[in-house]
């Protein structure tokens, strides 16, 4: 009976502080540009993803009954932010002066992964089409299993195994690729 009473004084006190804006961009900002670079391939792209994506959560200033349902939350928005940005009609009629894709060394000024090997492997990414990026991404540097990107995505967890099956297909081709260049 008093675990059951604890649960719900921490629920309770979990749901009545809501994070400051700061705090959470301070959490959640490297998931949230990582996503954004995965999605857009592009660092000014991704920037602009990840205004808005803190706008939209300062603006809405949302309040959440756990952190899962918070980062839940900001990876829908995320993706969705970069959907908006990559399909946008500017977005298509737009002919870059310069190849605007970024090398791995190039991301790492500003952004780099844990190691070499996963900076190797989100270049290798960037290379496949949307649909296989976001969820390799969420699998792999976000460690979210299958039904959990179901669930932010809104897509039913067969499709994300089968994203996933083909998303590594063409990564091992890519990485294989890569690697006999050298």
């Amino acid at each position: 009976m008093n675990e059951q009473v604890a649960l719900q004084a921490a629920d309770s006190a979990f749901k009545q502080s809501t994070l400051p804006t700061r705090d959470v961009v301070l959490r959640y900002k490297d998931m949230v540009y990582s996503i954004a670079l995965t999605h857009t391939r592009t660092r000014q792209d991704a920037d602009d993803v990840f205004q808005e994506v803190f706008l939209v959560y300062h603006r809405k200033n949302p309040v959440f009954s756990s952190e899962e349902l918070r980062k839940a939350w900001l990876i829908t928005t995320t993706v969705n932010c970069a959907r908006q940005q990559t399909s946008s009609s500017w977005a298509k009629k737009v002919v870059p002066l310069y190849d605007q894709q970024l090398s791995s060394s190039e991301v790492s000024d500003d952004f780099s992964f844990a190691n070499a090997l996963q900076d190797e492997i989100f270049q290798a990414m960037r290379e496949l089409p949307g649909i296989y990026r976001t969820v390799l991404h969420l699998f792999y540097f976000e460690d979210m299993s299958v039904d959990s990107i179901a669930q932010v995505l809104e897509i039913a967890p067969g499709t994300v195994r089968v994203q996933l099956s083909r998303g590594r297909a063409q990564m091992k081709t890519l990485l294989k690729g890569a690697n006999s260049d050298e």
